[in-house]
């Protein structure tokens, strides 16, 4: 399977076939079918909605990804939620307070507001059709931010964990 400048996955002829031999009613949801497939006009009338022709973008890496990061896929409510007052009131000390100001500036700076609320809403849904996901891991347990949202369990706080380990 290809790969885009994007990074997005492109099927082509070898790849469709092994799919729709190994699963026949296997939906590709987005599924892009690079150009050079032999078949491109069989696609067509196959009334198949799932598979886009591949068509280069002529945007450049850096614009493409501020493009897809404004087009988040959740509620309007938490596309406009306040999340540095969710968090900041979520904190007990001032100790807790002064750790989520810090992380949030650095949240800022990096432009990643719209991540933490997608993250939210992320645990709210998993949490509303009781989805189990790990207490956490990787660098993500050095932020008391997603700690607060819940996105994992680990409170960096109370292990003393820099979120320099995170946001780098």
């Amino acid at each position: 399977m290809k790969t885009d400048m994007y990074g997005r996955q492109l099927l082509d002829e070898s790849d469709l076939c092994q799919i729709y031999l190994s699963n026949p009613d296997k939906v590709i949801n987005n599924a892009l079918v690079a150009a050079d497939i032999q078949f491109t006009s069989v696609l067509e009338l196959s009334n198949l909605p799932h598979l886009t022709k591949y068509v280069a973008e002529t945007l450049t890496v850096e614009e493409f990804d501020k493009a897809a990061q404004d087009n988040w896929y959740m509620p309007d409510e938490y596309k406009s939620l306040d999340i540095a007052k969710l968090v900041l009131d979520r904190c007990q000390t001032d100790s807790e307070l002064q750790r989520v100001g810090e992380e949030l500036i650095k949240f800022q700076e990096r432009e990643m507001f719209p991540l933490l609320r997608y993250c939210k809403y992320l645990v709210d849904t998993m949490r509303k059709h009781n989805v189990i996901w790990g207490v956490g891991r990787g660098s993500s347990v050095a932020s008391y931010v997603l700690y607060l949202i819940g996105i994992h369990r680990i409170n960096s706080l109370h292990y003393d964990i820099s979120i320099d380990e995170f946001l780098k």
